[in-house]
């Protein structure tokens, strides 16, 4: 447990105590972990939207030679153009996976990323290494984020921003929303539609303040972040994948452009091509307990009384009515609709391998 007087504080810290939030640490701040309670929250989300403070992950541009930028990704960032946005991920030499993070072109000028908080200074100090005086990477460390989510979010943004709510799912750039200029993209971490909000962090308790007043949009926090991304079958960096893991046995090999591929040019390239041309030891699955008992994670996954996998997120899924889980079991068992059990306190409990993702994704996909 982190010492309270060392944790850092987003610019909206004082809204969430305002809000009547719990706060606890995370990735080195103090985050609103609920505010009304974690089933409540997730079923706003689910229903109406949900509103999301964000400021702790790492925002970034780089500019300069884009070749030294996507020699250290699985992009295509060739391919990547004005207004567009893509999921990528930062491979080291050995095909594992140091972070998964998103990639825009707001305009026609530098790429904009967004990096999971808990890696950001490890990913920035790796990229700096590796450009050399080719690139740059400016940290924006000025600038919060704020993630607008659920299946009345374009409507709400279309009220405040209709240009922005022309957007599509992975579409991105500059607008004024509510007389504040800010980046957004269309995108979001729910399995919902939603926007991904880039905003100056002087103006961000501002901002905020004015999405939460519309009666449409509650305060979300990270308890239901987890159990929407989980229901939504997404990784979570550090837990569902780290440098240990490859693309192929996160179950994320989409993620590899069909250019990139058949050139071989990402870090590990050998490795991560060996598997998708074979089986790869281990994937991730989803994994449906068959009793009420939610597995978390490092619960042990048994066939015939052997381990043969570990689950790596778990928990109760409210719109699902269930507990889910996420984790990894030998390829050969990876099949939907093979039974194992999972060791819950010690006792061996019934599930099955199941599809992802749990609950129906709906970006808005135009």
């Amino acid at each position: 447990m982190a010492d309270e007087a060392s944790l850092l504080k987003t610019p909206l810290y004082d809204l969430h105590v305002e809000l009547g939030a719990r706060m606890v640490p995370f990735a080195g701040y103090a985050m609103p972990v609920q505010y009304e309670g974690v089933m409540a929250e997730h079923n706003h989300t689910r229903a109406a939207a949900g509103l999301f403070d964000v400021s702790h992950m790492g925002q970034a541009r780089v500019s300069g030679d884009e070749a030294a930028f996507e020699a250290l990704i699985t992009a295509d960032l060739g391919a990547l153009g004005a207004g567009e946005q893509k999921y990528t991920l930062l491979i080291n030499d050995e095909g594992g996976i140091m972070d998964d993070l998103m990639i825009s072109r707001p305009d026609d000028g530098d790429l904009f990323m967004v990096v999971n908080a808990a890696c950001k200074d490890s990913d920035f100090a790796h990229m700096r290494a590796r450009f050399g005086s080719r690139a740059q990477l400016h940290e924006l460390g000025d600038r919060a984020l704020l993630a607008l989510q659920g299946p009345q979010a374009g409507a709400v943004m279309a009220d405040l921003c209709p240009d922005a709510a022309k957007l599509v799912f992975m579409q991105a750039g500059a607008f004024s929303l509510a007389g504040f200029d800010v980046l957004i993209s269309r995108s979001g971490y729910t399995g919902e539609d939603g926007f991904e909000i880039s905003v100056r962090a002087s103006v961000a308790d501002a901002l905020a303040r004015r999405l939460l007043s519309d009666e449409r949009v509650k305060p979300i926090g990270l308890g239901a972040r987890d159990s929407l991304r989980l229901e939504a079958g997404l990784c979570l960096y550090g837990h569902d994948m780290d440098e240990t893991i490859t693309p192929v046995e996160a179950s994320l090999a989409w993620a590899l452009a069909k250019a990139r591929r058949e050139r071989a040019d990402f870090p590990g390239a050998a490795r991560i091509l060996a598997q998708l041309a074979a089986v790869p030891q281990k994937k991730r699955v989803g994994i449906l307990p068959q009793d009420r008992a939610p597995a978390r994670e490092g619960a042990e996954i048994v066939v015939d009384g052997q381990t043969v996998g570990v689950v790596t997120s778990g928990g109760f899924g409210p719109t699902v009515n269930a507990p889910v889980a996420m984790g990894y079991v030998r390829a050969d068992l990876a099949s939907p609709g093979q039974r194992v059990e999972l060791m819950v306190r010690g006792k061996a409990r019934p599930a099955e391998i199941a599809r992802l993702p749990f609950a129906p994704h709906r970006f808005h996909r135009g």
